[in-house]
Formats: C-alpha cells, sequence, structure tokens
C-alpha cells in the first residue's frame, strides 16, 4: 500500500546570539546563554538533517526547550512568569505567508515557533518513511506514531501556549486557530491511511475497512472546511491536497462498502456503491491534476501517477465489474437510481493524537543564575520607529521526490 502527502515548507528564524553584555553578570549566566545558543542552532540543522530521527530530534528539543524554560516560568513552579520573558526579540516566518517574519519580543512566541517547526519535522520525517521502497511493518509503525506525536504537539500548542502569548496570532499566521487545527486533523487523517492500508494489507472485514475510509474522507473534508475562510492565495494548493484526499478516501469507502453488500447478496446496491467509487475516483483524479498545475507553498508531485493512486482505480474497476457478471448470472437485481447512504462509524483504529509535555526546566538554572541577570543593565533602545520586517531566507529543505513506484508499503 503507498502512500504520498502534501508538506508546506518549514518556518524559517533569523539567528539569535543570546548574547546579553553586562546583563549577564557572571560566568554561570553567560554559560547559560552560551548553551543556550548552541542548542538553538544544533536544533535548527536537524530539521534539515536527512539523518536525523526521532530519538535525534528528541535528545535536541529537549536540550534546547529545557533551558528556554528559564526564561518563561519562575524557578519555583508558581504562576509567575520568568523575568527574561521578555529580553529578546525573536523572528519567525509563517508557512503560508512566504518570507517576511513576524516578530514578537518574547519567549513564549519562541517556545511555540520552534515547537511548530518540531511537529512540521515530525510530519516531514514521515512523508520520507512513507516515500521509501519496500517500506517494513515497523517503517510503518514509525510514520503511524510520527503523525500522531505531530498532531499532540500542534494540540498542545494550542490548547495551552498559544492562549498565553500577549499580541495574538494574526489571521492566516500560523499560530492562529484555523491554521493549527488543519494541521491538527491533516495529522490524524494520515496516520488512519496507515492504519487503513494495515487492514487491508490482514484482509480485514470490508465493512471496517469502509467505515475507516469514510471517517478519513470526513476529516480531510473537516480539514478542508477550516481552510476555507482563509486567504485563497496561500492556502489554494494544500485545499487541493485535503479535497483530492477526501475524494479518494469516499472512493475507497463507497469501494469497500459495496463488497459489503455484495456479501450480504445485495448485488444490486453493490454495483449503485461501486458506481459511486468510480464517480469520486474520477473526481480525485481531475484533482490530481489540478494539484500539479497549482502554484503555491508546499511540495510539488503529480499525485495521480504514485502506486496508492493506481492501485485503487484497479480494485474500483476490479470489483464494479465482478458485481455486474454476478448481476447478470445470478441476482438480475435493479440497480437503484440513488447511492447508498454511508452511515458507517469505526469502532477500531481511530487515530488520537500522543499526548505531548515540554521537558522540565534545567538543572542549570539556579535562583543565583536568574539572579545574575541584570536587566537595569540593558542597553537602551535608540529605536523609537520600529522598522520594517525585513524578509528571512527560506530553510533549504532537502528536496524529497517521491519515485513513481515508491510508497508506504505495508507487508
Amino acid at each position: 500500500m503507498t502512500h504520498w502527502f502534501h508538506r508546506n515548507p518549514l518556518k524559517a528564524t533569523a539567528p539569535v546570539s543570546f548574547n546579553y553584555y553586562g546583563v549577564a553578570t557572571t560566568p554561570a549566566a553567560s554559560k547559560i546563554c552560551n548553551d543556550l545558543r548552541s542548542s538553538r542552532a544544533r536544533l535548527l540543522e536537524l530539521f534539515t538533517d536527512l539523518t536525523c530521527n526521532p530519538e535525534m530530534m528528541k535528545n535536541a528539543t529537549d536540550s534546547y526547550f529545557s533551558l528556554l524554560q528559564g526564561f518563561i516560568n519562575s524557578l519555583d513552579n508558581s504562576t509567575q512568569e520568568s523575568k527574561l520573558r521578555y529580553i529578546q526579540n525573536f523572528k519567525w516566518t509563517d508557512t503560508l505567508q512566504g518570507h517576511v517574519p513576524s516578530a514578537q519580543q518574547d519567549a513564549v512566541f519562541e517556545l511555540i515557533s520552534m515547537a511548530f517547526n518540531v511537529a512540521l519535522w515530525y510530519t516531514k520525517y514521515a512523508s520520507r518513511l512513507a516515500g521509501k521502497e519496500n517500506i517494513t511493518e515497523d517503517e510503518a509503525k514509525e510514520v503511524h506514531k510520527s503523525l500522531k506525536i505531530a498532531a499532540g504537539i500542534f494540540k498542545h500548542l494550542k490548547e495551552n501556549h498559544i492562549p498565553k502569548l500577549i499580541t495574538p496570532a494574526e489571521k492566516g499566521r500560523d499560530l492562529e486557530v484555523r491554521l493549527i487545527d488543519s494541521y491538527i486533523i491533516q495529522c490524524q487523517a494520515e496516520a488512519q491511511e496507515v492504519t487503513i492500508a494495515r487492514a487491508i494489507e490482514l484482509k480485514h472485514n470490508p465493512g471496517l475497512i469502509a467505515a475507516l475510509a469514510y471517517e478519513t474522507a470526513n476529516f480531510y473534508q473537516r480539514a478542508d472546511h477550516t481552510l476555507s475562510s482563509l486567504e485563497p492565495a496561500y492556502t489554494v494548493k494544500w485545499r487541493k491536497y485535503l479535497h483530492l484526499k477526501m475524494c479518494f478516501y469516499t472512493a475507497y469507502a463507497y469501494c469497500y462498502h459495496g463488497q459489503t453488500l455484495l456479501a450480504s447478496d445485495k448485488c444490486g446496491e453493490a454495483i449503485r456503491s461501486l458506481q459511486e467509487s468510480e464517480k469520486f475516483y474520477a473526481k480525485a483524479e481531475a484533482l490530481c491534476k489540478e494539484y500539479g498545475e497549482t502554484k503555491g507553498p508546499g511540495t510539488t508531485a503529480k499525485p495521480s501517477g504514485h502506486l496508492f493512486f493506481r492501485k485503487l482505480g484497479s480494485l474500483v474497476k476490479n470489483t464494479l465489474e465482478k458485481c455486474q457478471r454476478e448481476n447478470g448470472f445470478i441476482y438480475f437485481q435493479k440497480v437503484p437510481t440513488e447511492a447508498p447512504q454511508l452511515e458507517l462509524k469505526a469502532n477500531y483504529g481511530l487515530v488520537e493524537p500522543v499526548a505531548f509535555e515540554f521537558p522540565p526546566l534545567n538543572a542549570h538554572w539556579t535562583p543565583e543564575i536568574l539572579a545574575a541577570f541584570d536587566l537595569t543593565k540593558r542597553p537602551k533602545d535608540d529605536n523609537a520607529k520600529p522598522k520594517p520586517e525585513e524578509e528571512l531566507k527560506p530553510v533549504k529543505e532537502p528536496d524529497i521526490k517521491p519515485q513513481k513506484d515508491s510508497g508506504c508499503h505495508i507487508s
């Protein structure tokens, strides 16, 4: 079974030196700043390192985020914020909005933005793994797990950290609720694709596969609807992907529902279900072409050439022909004019995000070190008028072009 996933670009960020000359008044305070700079740089490097795996990513994120906590939370775990929260200006681009960054003088903004990129990394790692030839069962599980981890990070940011920002996210920016919700739902839907593939490989009950496919199509439809009120110039390519996946898995649902009807000797209804599957497959095929021709943020691909797409076309065609043959020889049932209503509910295999928590405060943070930061020594800001933000260079991501016959084969 093969998979192909659309991916938006990583967020880019301006370098941060964490040099607070005069403010960090002891060697221990300066060392914390040096550790912050080096652990941030290391984490940014790993985002585009093809050899990076989830264990390496977790170690790097724990290292940076545990140090950054000292800029956000008080050392005694009270509700009071750190006195260093607003000492540094951070700049980050948004996945859909080009190269002009958003900037906030707030360590919480840095925590959220960097974690957002970590979640994106997990989705890209899953996509790379799913694009390998002859993917093993363990690798398929890793794809599934990575997508659930990404969903969990997005969910945690939305519920626990984005509300703490002093400056709320602007419309269409990554930290706005519609964008975050779309990312969460897409991760869940893609993880369910792996579940469906596994169910097909193990020849599970067609009724279960149809129900899972129907639930997955509904996920994609929800994600698409969530983006519908945003600026089309930024979202059109992403929405083409969500729409084509919705049509694709609706076709799957009708195809396997048809098999269930045939097994219940309802051959006429089975034919009508397969005809509806054929219709949605044709819609998905047209959307694949449109997706390939649409300019916008995100990956470039011709999904209709991928094995995951071609395989369903053959399945629908062969199953419909089988139903029509059996109806002509055995059943002689009338084919209904109305397609059967899909009121399918999956009791198994539905994906929930993996709960995520930031690491605890790094042990190097002590009351003595925090006291060694003297904010009265900060240089005066001469710029009364804020300058317009300059563009940041986009992240140079490895160019992942899945081979025509590659994908996520679950053995």
